[in-house]
């Protein structure tokens, strides 16, 4: 028995770390499933209710709605900006190079709640105020850094020969980059954008500093947990999950095709 355990002991370490980071996830799905109303705490039955009528709770969609209208620009402008200064960062030296890359790291590093009292201050001195389009600019500053890392660190992987060889063909750098440097940092591209829009999604310590009056959904579940949170929002959660997860096994089959060709 003890030499079972010494043998497998990072298999059975390995089961209940995954198992304890999914819980939070299995107990979402499940209670999405719960016949309850409002107070959606503990199990009363079995029901597809909720999945059937997702928008009931008055502002739960809309919330939503709102969520996606931040998350989609903010990690589309967030992605381009963030790649053109990865590969700034990644392929040249130029003055500033070791300053720049403090600046893109602080503000993950500065805590949420400095970082969402700091912008409201910002948008009252300029005139710009509260709403979706604070919002949008909060989160497309924040999820910048984020991008930068992850794509820096692709084109830090890349081959240096691989674009010679492109050259050496005769390709022009434009032709280059877009046969070859591109595909390969795409799916650096890719995970850094779906890590923007999830960290836009997620977000609820800055946008409740700045978005006023408009609700997204991680504030329409803060609202709503004074009272019980309802299953449509543990549905919208599960949805959601499922959606990250076919995207990221829509890449892997990608990567496995691309691989075999």
């Amino acid at each position: 028995m003890t030499h079972w355990l010494s043998k497998n002991l990072i298999r059975i370490y390995a089961v209940l770390a995954i198992f304890f980071i999914l819980l939070p996830i299995f107990y979402t799905v499940a209670f999405s499933f719960n016949d309850a109303q409002k107070r959606n705490i503990s199990w009363q039955g079995f029901t597809l209710t909720a999945w059937l009528n997702p928008c009931e709770p008055i502002g739960i969609c809309e919330a939503l709605g709102n969520s996606f209208k931040v998350g989609i620009p903010a990690t589309i402008l967030a992605t381009v900006m963030g790649t053109m200064i990865a590969f700034a960062l990644g392929r040249y030296n130029f003055r500033g190079r070791g300053t720049t890359n403090l600046l893109i790291f602080l503000p993950m590093a500065t805590p949420e709640v400095v970082l969402g009292a700091s912008l409201l201050s910002m948008f009252i001195n300029i005139k710009v105020g509260s709403g979706l389009l604070p919002v949008i600019i909060a989160h497309t500053m924040f999820c910048v850094s984020f991008v930068v890392v992850t794509v820096k660190a692709r084109v830090a992987s890349l081959d240096p020969k691989l674009e010679e060889a492109a050259r050496d063909l005769y390709a022009s750098e434009w032709e280059t980059f877009r046969r070859v440097t591109l595909p390969l940092v795409a799916p650096g591209i890719a995970a850094a954008a779906l890590l923007s829009f999830a960290l836009s999604f997620d977000d609820f310590i800055i946008t409740n500093f700045n978005s006023g009056v408009v609700d997204t959904f991680p504030e329409y579940v803060w609202t709503a947990a004074l009272r019980g949170v309802p299953p449509q929002a543990n549905v919208i959660g599960t949805l959601m999950f499922i959606i990250a997860l076919a995207f990221v096994f829509a890449g892997q089959v990608l990567s496995k095709r691309r691989l075999t060709k």
